[in-house]
């Protein structure tokens, strides 16, 4: 049977990022990682907490090794990668380490402005949370939608806030969605991260964080599969408190039933994680993202299912 969904260049049945990129500028575009040498206010402000308990002491930035560069500088390098793989190309600046909205307006402004008049940028990605934006912020990076599309790529992982405090994430889920709404009245992009396999979560609870973000207005999502990494808190719980780790059939199991909940026009950035392997405990089955991925595909053509198949069923 014909693919049924419409978002979809190849034999997705899901909203692509491939797909929203190659529609809109018509051209290979690729993500290059950047430090913005930020920090987070989970770690070293007044909340002081030490991060969330699966976050790595690089704040989730654990591909980009060369911290001490300046900005412009690691963009060079990590772009020349991809120019022998992909010539002729566009690119995001995408700053994924720690909370890159958190401090004074001026560092922002400083860390975006080597891009903004730059040709061959197509759109900026700033990773953050939700309690690291304030009317100025917000309003500075609306008014450069007027170069760039700026998108910002906002923490969530789970809607339940009893597993928020046990991750150590210091905001609630209402906190998140009153950023989604001051961010709904502006230009600026929101991907939306989830993660599947939160400690003593159940597959009812990772469709409920679909079903209670489906309510507000955000643009694009990724969802991860937990990875336990050495030396985390989140490490030491499994150690002392074991819980489930979802397996991969599993885990393919709850992503499809995720994706037929989610609207259709929602872009899937990720549906899976890339874990260091020297520093995964567990689950390695996630070392192999290719297999992961294909899973998806499978099942969801034998379940002859889609995106927002089911988003209007009881």
């Amino acid at each position: 049977m014909n693919n049924p969904f419409p978002y979809s260049l190849d034999n997705k049945r899901y909203h692509t990022f491939n797909y929203y990129l190659k529609n809109k500028y018509d051209a290979k575009v690729a993500k290059v990682i950047i430090d913005g040498h930020f920090s987070c206010p989970n770690r070293d402000g007044k909340k002081g907490y030490g991060g969330c308990i699966y976050c790595s002491s690089k704040g989730s930035g654990d591909s980009n090794i060369n911290i001490k560069e300046d900005v412009l500088t690691q963009y060079e390098r990590n772009k020349k990668v991809m120019d022998r793989k992909w010539p002729n190309k566009l690119y995001i600046p995408y700053f994924q380490s720690f909370s890159n909205t958190y401090g004074p307006l001026g560092k922002i402004k400083d860390m975006l402005q080597p891009f903004i008049n730059n040709d061959e940028v197509c759109e900026i990605s700033i990773a953050t949370r939700c309690d690291c934006l304030d009317e100025d912020i917000i309003n500075y990076l609306d008014s450069l939608c007027d170069k760039k599309q700026i998108w910002l790529e906002l923490g969530l992982q789970s809607s339940n806030d009893t597993t928020g405090e046990l991750i150590n994430r210091c905001y609630s889920f209402k906190d998140f969605c009153d950023a989604l709404i001051l961010l709904e009245k502006t230009r600026i992009k929101t991907c939306v991260h989830i993660i599947n396999g939160l400690p003593y979560e159940d597959k009812e609870d990772m469709l409920k964080t679909i079903k209670d973000i489906n309510e507000y207005k955000f643009n694009a999502i990724k969802i991860h599969m937990l990875h336990i990494i050495k030396d985390t808190k989140l490490a030491k719980l499994y150690v002392e408190k074991p819980f489930k780790i979802l397996n991969k059939e599993e885990y393919v199991d709850i992503v499809v039933s995720q994706l037929e909940l989610l609207k259709p026009e929602i872009i899937i950035e990720r549906l899976t994680g890339d874990p260091i392997k020297d520093d995964l405990i567990e689950p390695k089955w996630l070392l192999n993202k290719t297999s992961v991925l294909n899973e998806i595909d499978k099942r969801m053509a034998k379940l002859n299912t889609y995106q927002g198949k089911k988003i209007n069923e009881d």
